[in-house]
C-alpha cells in the first residue's frame, strides 16, 4: 500500500476513534438522543452538497426505502445507543466494543444469507465474546461497578451494524456508497429530531461541547465517510475495512490522552481477545496468507 494512503488510513481510524472521546465528553450535556439528532444533522448538511455536485440524488430517491432502514439500523439508534453508553463506559472501552460489529455481521449473515462461516471463523468468534465476557468482568477490579445496561446497549448498538450491513449485502449491492451514507444521515436526522424535543437538556451546553459537537458532525462522521470513500476507491475495501482494527487503537489512546482513562490488566486481555476474535471472524489473516502466498509478478 503506498505510504499516501497509509496515512490516510491511519488519520480516518485516529478520527473515528475520537468521536468515542467527543461522545464521552459531551453525552452528558446534551443528551444521547439531541447529540446524535446534531450529529446526523451537521454531516447531512456536510454531505449533501457532495452528493448533488455527484448527481447521485436520483439514486437516493430511487433506494429510499432501504435506505431509510439502513439510517435507522446503522445510524440513528445504534449511534443513540453508543451515545447512552459512554456515559458510563470510558472512550476506549467503548471504541473496544465498537470492534465486535464483524462478529454480529458474520453471525446474521449466516443465518439470514447463508453465508459460509468457517472453523476459524467460529473460533473467532468463540473467543471474541469470551473477549467481551473478560472486558466486562474486568470493570469490577478496577475500582467501578460493572455497567452491564451500557454493555448491552453497546452490544446491541454493534448488532444493529451487522444487521444494517447484511442488509446493504442483501438489497443494495452497487449502488453508491456516498448516496446510501448521506441518505442514511438524513433519515437519521430527520427521524430523531422531533424525539430530540423531549430530551432537551435543562441547561445550556457549554460552548466547548458545541465545538466538539461540530467536530463530531464535521470531522467524525462526513470527511471521515468521504475518506473511507477515498480509501475504497483507491485501494479496495477489503484494504479499507482494516480501519475496524485502528480505531480502538486510537480510542483508547485518546482516552488515556485527553481522559486520563486507564486499562487494567484485565481489560488490556478482553480488548485483545476480541480483536484476535475479529481478525480471525473476518478472515483478515486468511487474507494476509492469501496476499504473501500469491505469485509475484
Amino acid at each position: 500500500m503506498p505510504v499516501k494512503f497509509a496515512f490516510e488510513l491511519v488519520f480516518l481510524a485516529a478520527i473515528w476513534g475520537a468521536s468515542f472521546l467527543f461522545m464521552r465528553t459531551t453525552s452528558a450535556e446534551f443528551g444521547p438522543v439531541l447529540l446524535i439528532t446534531l450529529r446526523t444533522g451537521i454531516a447531512a448538511l456536510v454531505l449533501l452538497p457532495v452528493l448533488l455536485a455527484k448527481r447521485q440524488l436520483n439514486t437516493v430517491v430511487k433506494n429510499w426505502r432501504i435506505i431509510s432502514v439502513i439510517g435507522l439500523t446503522n445510524t440513528a439508534i445504534p449511534f443513540c445507543l453508543f451515545s447512552y453508553s459512554t456515559l458510563y463506559l470510558g472512550a476506549g472501552y467503548a471504541s473496544v466494543l465498537n470492534a465486535t460489529a464483524p462478529m454480529f455481521g458474520a453471525l446474521i449473515a449466516f443465518y439470514w444469507l447463508k453465508d459460509r462461516l468457517l472453523r476459524i471463523a467460529v473460533v473467532g468468534l468463540v473467543i471474541g465474546f469470551v473477549g467481551v465476557v473478560v472486558l466486562s468482568l474486568s470493570r469490577q477490579h478496577s475500582g467501578t461497578a460493572t455497567a452491564w445496561l451500557p454493555i448491552l446497549a453497546a452490544l446491541a448498538a454493534t448488532s444493529l451494524y451487522g444487521l444494517a450491513a447484511c442488509v446493504a449485502k442483501r438489497y443494495l449491492q452497487g449502488v453508491n456508497a456516498l448516496a446510501i451514507t448521506t441518505g442514511s444521515q438524513v433519515v437519521a436526522a430527520i427521524t430523531l429530531a422531533p424525539l430530540s424535543l423531549f430530551f432537551w437538556p435543562n441547561e445550556m451546553p457549554s460552548s466547548n461541547s458545541w465545538w466538539q459537537v461540530v467536530a463530531l458532525g464535521v470531522l467524525c462522521t462526513a470527511l471521515a465517510y468521504i475518506l473511507y470513500f477515498r480509501l475504497i476507491a483507491n485501494i479496495g475495501s477489503a484494504k479499507a475495512i482494516t480501519v475496524a482494527y485502528l480505531v480502538p487503537v486510537f480510542g483508547v489512546l485518546w482516552g488515556i490522552i485527553f481522559l486520563a482513562e486507564r486499562l487494567n490488566l484485565g481489560m488490556w486481555i478482553g480488548a485483545s481477545l476480541i480483536l484476535l476474535g475479529v481478525a480471525l471472524t473476518s478472515g483478515l489473516f486468511t487474507r494476509f496468507r492469501y496476499i504473501e502466498s500469491a505469485p509475484k509478478a
